[in-house]
């Protein structure tokens, strides 16, 4: 098994492309270019496919701009490097790595997490470690394309559930990318959950995720789709309720819409946790929900981010529409 070098070059986004074209000429290989513009350009591109960015991630990429490439750490190597850099003025560091760092360096940035009162949220590769007294372990495997619960959107709604949660209960988790809505429900005492999500890939991921938690496709059913859309789909989801809890942690332009046909899958009195609301925008969800026979009771903010709790009133209760 080989160890390797990192090689390092710094440069500016000005210069990037010239180094690149002359560090190939060089004889460079596989190069990696590196800057923050093409990052959060990447990041909005792919958003569908995560719920956060980790904040430490996006400091390390503030005013990043560099080129990386790789050698064997050897006399080989080190004299491919060299022939590499001849010529080339640019700031240069260089870190060994093992084998087994380039599938697993990144796992150091992901920690188990306490979210809320009650719940724990785990990497994969820490199960077996001590959890906190009175919390609930959710193990998932950061190293997927889905939310792992660090977005404050996530924890906003973690926290909306652990309280909503009743032993028993059904739940449907709409836009469940990684599952851990979900999942985290089945662990506070959900007897079934369903999962929707518009992405195909999110299927594949939510069902692994819940075998991490030894949940079974029996209790736990994830399809791929559009609930604003398919209407066989709803129909299909709403025969398999009603839910006491239906989860939305998507955005804004999603759950307005999605207000209006939230009660065919709740059950009387149950409850529709809503998250993935920037704050500026948590006023007009709020009125949709409530246009739409809904009755909010709680509210909770973070990092610009807000979550809301709303009921389905049971049959015979009045509910004021709002400015009434």
């Amino acid at each position: 098994m080989n160890d390797w070098l990192e090689v390092t070059v710094e440069t500016s986004d000005a210069q990037m492309e010239d180094l690149a074209a002359r560090l190939t000429m060089n004889g460079a290989e596989g190069l990696v270019l590196e800057n923050e513009t093409d990052f959060r350009t990447f990041l909005e591109q792919n958003r569908q496919y995560w719920d956060y960015v980790d904040d430490a991630l996006m400091e390390r990429m503030k005013g990043v701009a560099r080129i990386k490439f790789y050698v064997t750490d050897d006399a080989d190597g080190k004299a491919q490097m060299a022939q590499a850099l001849r010529g080339i003025d640019n700031p240069v560091s260089t870190a060994a790595l093992k084998e087994e760092d380039w599938a697993y360096s990144w796992q150091k940035y992901y920690q188990p997490m306490a979210v809320g009162e009650r719940l724990y949220i785990v990497p994969e590769w820490e199960r077996g470690k001590s959890v906190p007294g009175g919390r609930t372990a959710v193990y998932l495997n950061p190293g997927l394309t889905f939310g792992t619960g660090s977005h404050a959107s996530t924890q906003l709604c973690l926290t909306l559930l652990e309280g909503a949660i009743n032993q028993g209960d059904k739940v449907l988790d709409l836009g469940c990318g990684s599952g851990i809505l979900s999942i985290a429900a089945l662990n506070l005492g959900a007897s079934r959950a369903a999962g929707v999500d518009i992405d195909p890939k999110a299927v594949d991921v939510a069902y692994e995720n819940a075998g991490l938690n030894g949940i079974d496709r029996d209790r736990y059913t994830v399809r791929a789709g559009d609930v604003l859309s398919d209407k066989s789909l709803v129909e299909e989801l709403a025969q398999a309720g009603p839910y006491e809890v239906v989860l939305a942690n998507i955005v804004a332009d999603v759950i307005i819409p999605l207000s209006a046909g939230v009660g065919a899958f709740l059950a009387p009195g149950g409850t529709f946790l809503c998250s993935g609301i920037i704050d500026t925008r948590a006023d007009e969800v709020q009125a949709a929900l409530e246009r739409n026979g809904l009755k909010i009771t709680k509210r909770l903010e973070k990092d610009g981010w807000c979550a809301l709790a709303a009921a389905l009133p049971l049959p015979g209760t009045v509910v004021a529409l709002k400015g009434q």
